[in-house]
């Protein structure tokens, strides 16, 4: 069974110049653009809300809001390939910069990054720097948040690109663009959870920081190894790691330290 590893993208993102060159426009560039002009339609205020953060970060980000609907349809060799753009914890564990060449085709494959912005991009689309989350309320035509917005098309493009089973390392946040579509639809889906075990009760409590260096070292490990089937991933050990069988069911996979 083709397996497609879902993860989440990063607040923070930066233009990347030299290889490996973006390849491909985003399968929904025009939605994209459609959102990039509602956020320019909204004005500064607004736009400052909706993101809920400082000046400093609101106002370079309300900078590129103006040219944005169109750099977007840029060629896609002049902007940034989506896995290396996003900065975060994750992507910093997950070092698709310093990957091999059969491991970047391997995150070609078997990668999807959800997107507030984008829906879904492959790790080497095309794009550029933006702030909107998920989670945030932008109404669009009848649609009244990005959620609604989506609908099941992210599913869509995600069995559309082969997969037979979906393995969700995606945060609560963008899981929620795809898993409750694929319930719906009896779309095997795999929950990946990485969690420390409490001494006082002995439950597994993922931790924000740490969950996020897990999930870009998991998604890294996995390019390693070429992973093709679940069961293998069920050899994952980095960072202290282990599968703990007493906590897993067919739609999760626990893995615990500590």
């Amino acid at each position: 069974m083709a397996l497609m590893l879902v993860i989440s993208p990063a607040k923070r993102m930066d233009v990347v110049e030299g290889p490996p060159f973006a390849e491909a426009r985003p399968e929904f560039l025009a939605d994209a653009q459609l959102l990039a002009r509602t956020l320019r339609s909204l004005g500064y205020e607004q736009a400052r809300d909706l993101w809920r953060c400082s000046d400093a970060l609101a106002r370079p980000n309300w900078d590129r809001v103006a040219t944005m609907p169109e750099d977007m349809a840029r060629d896609p060799r002049l902007l940034s390939p989506a896995v290396l753009t996003y900065v975060g914890i994750q992507y910093q564990h997950l070092a698709p910069q310093v990957m091999t060449e059969k491991e970047l085709m391997w995150l070609s494959s078997h990668l999807r990054i959800i997107s507030g912005m984008y829906g879904v991009l492959r790790p080497f689309d095309g794009v550029v720097p933006y702030r909107l989350e998920m989670q945030a309320k932008l109404a669009v035509g009848e649609s009244r948040d990005l959620y609604e917005f989506w609908g099941g098309r992210l599913l869509d493009a995600i069995l559309g690109a082969g997969a037979d089973v979906i393995v969700n390392v995606a945060s609560q946040e963008y899981a929620k663009a795809v898993a409750p579509w694929a319930q719906r639809m009896g779309a095997p889906v795999v929950t990946c959870v990485f969690g420390e075990v409490r001494a006082s009760d002995g439950r597994v409590v993922q931790r924000a920081t740490e969950a996020k260096a897990a999930r870009g070292a998991f998604v890294r490990w996995c390019a390693e190894q070429g992973v093709e089937k679940v069961e293998q991933l069920e050899g994952f050990s980095e960072r202290g790691y282990r599968l703990d069988r007493s906590r897993c069911d067919a739609e999760t996979l626990t893995f615990a330290r500590g």
